[in-house]
């Protein structure tokens, strides 16, 4: 028997007050399922409040310069508010900049080794879709390239297909901890015959204390290892971390390897440049099933298979790579690995190593495996020099899509120019798009507007002294709404049994 439990006016206000700002997955349904489902609404789409950043410290070189673009795409809302500003991965650490509205992006640069790894916050309507890159050039040296990197989100899990240990390689795992407590950080490495042993005491219980950032080398965890293609497995036993692999390789160039989505039966890598005269296929399977993958080549024109590097097998808990040297013959395209006909699905994950040019001009870059761009994905860091930058667009799917381009202003003026682009299935369409009238640099956003799904990156080559030095970053879903379910009342929280 229900008895009432004595409430003043201002408990019951209170109490309503709760009850209609629940969630619908709090309030029970008649037939035990929740209310929402249960009324037939579906959860509202809302605008994130609050994003977070983080990104690698970007350089050894006291030659390095590094250029910061920031952005969050969209218009202002009348009577918005919020901050978003990036700042150095210390304690009171000062702004390196700060962003005022949407749709205006803002610059920073900085010098030599001493530029710090940086977390960048934003809230308020400065928050959904709230990106940020650092681009980092190094003119001469055992490494030197054009290093571009987005900040990401800090996360618990990554992989990381083609680092090397190979004499002439310096390959590193940067991590960065935003947060007020210390993370705690392990390191697996799975070359061509598996597991790697690394030296006792070295890979494991490595500690990041708070608002810090540390470089690993992956030599120094396995001095004896000489292994070309190795896949590096970073998980965090407390906390979360920024973490990104930078890969230098002499003679031949340097940038940094983001890590692959998680392992999935089907990849795309997308944008491979026109003129790349190496590309190079790693791929790892981490359960206990081996993968028969199909390699396929999504072009301007339609998909073909490489030849002779129509299938890739890769052996459980192993590291394969296929040499696929000029694949995109002078036409841009984006690899799609699938399960080979007949075959089961085994999860992978996947890079490929590009090269550009030749003999003491050339450069190195990679792309990874990618998440699709969703609804909305941004690159902030483009430049209006002619051909400077291109945009790859891909349906790697059996459907055509639709999207709309839009190159922001510039960081020092220029007004924003927007693009309608139709992909066809199975297709690569790359697009130069900027401002007009703009200087500095500035975001390229993409929006699915019809069916895709479409997987996207984006090109930028600076050359110096006939060195065609590039870097290439994928755009992912900028996820910058939630789903909030929808909120109903129910008196009965006010009674007790």
């Amino acid at each position: 028997m229900k008895q009432r439990v004595p409430l003043t006016l201002a408990a019951v206000t209170a109490a309503l007050a709760a009850v209609t700002g629940l969630a619908t997955l709090t309030a029970p349904a008649a037939d035990g399922a929740p209310a929402a489902a249960a009324s037939g609404k579906t959860a509202a789409r809302m605008p994130v409040e609050r994003s977070l950043l983080v990104c690698p410290s970007p350089s050894t070189s006291d030659i390095a310069d590094t250029a910061y673009t920031a952005i969050t795409p969209g218009a202002a809302a009348a009577g918005g508010t919020g901050t978003a500003r990036l700042l150095g991965a210390t304690k009171d650490a000062k702004p390196v900049l700060e962003l005022k509205e949407p749709g205006k992006p803002v610059g920073a640069k900085a010098s030599g080794a001493e530029a710090p790894a940086l977390t960048g916050t934003a809230d308020g309507f400065l928050a959904p879709g709230w990106s940020a890159q650092q681009t980092t050039l190094v003119s001469v040296g055992r490494t030197r390239g054009l290093l571009g990197v987005g900040c990401t989100a800090p996360g618990t899990d990554f992989w990381f297909p083609g680092v090397s240990t190979a004499k002439g390689r310096e390959d590193y795992v940067h991590f960065t901890n935003p947060d007020d407590d210390a993370a705690v950080v392990d390191i697996k490495l799975f070359g061509p015959d598996g597991a790697v042993k690394t030296e006792a005491g070295t890979s494991e219980n490595i500690r990041i204390d708070p608002k810090s950032s540390k470089a690993i080398s992956l030599s120094s965890l396995a001095p004896g290892a000489q292994l070309a293609d190795v896949t590096a497995h970073v998980t965090t036993r407390a906390g979360r971390i920024g973490a990104t692999a930078q890969v230098g390789e002499e003679g031949v160039g340097a940038d940094w390897l983001p890590a692959s989505i998680d392992p999935a039966g089907t990849l795309v890598l997308p944008g491979i440049p026109a003129d790349a005269t190496s590309v190079r296929l790693i791929a790892f399977a981490p359960g206990e099933e081996d993968a028969d993958l199909t390699i396929r080549l999504a072009a301007a024109n339609g998909s073909l298979t490489p030849a002779g590097n129509e299938q890739l097998h890769v052996k459980a808990g192993m590291t394969a790579s296929a040499d696929l040297k000029d694949v995109t013959r002078g036409e841009a395209g984006s690899l799609v690995l699938s399960p080979a006909e007949g075959k089961q699905t085994v999860p992978v994950v996947a890079a490929v190593r590009i090269v550009r040019g030749s003999g003491a001009k050339q450069d190195l870059g990679f792309v990874q495996a990618a998440a699709p761009v969703g609804q909305r994905a941004t690159v902030a860091d483009n430049r209006p020099e002619e051909n400077a930058t291109v945009l790859a667009l891909t349906a790697a799917s059996g459907a055509d899509a639709t999207v709309k381009v839009t190159a922001s202003a510039g960081t020092e003026g220029g007004e924003p120019a927007s693009k309608e682009v139709t992909v066809k299935a199975g297709t690569t369409q790359t697009l130069t798009l900027a401002p007009t009238g703009g200087k500095g640099p500035y975001a390229l956003t993409v929006e699915t507007l019809t069916g895709g799904p479409v997987h996207a990156s984006r090109t930028l080559t600076l050359p110096r002294d006939g060195t065609p030095m590039f870097t290439v970053q994928t755009l992912s879903d900028d996820r910058s709404t939630v789903s909030v379910p929808q909120a109903t009342q129910d008196l009965s929280v006010l009674t007790e049994d």
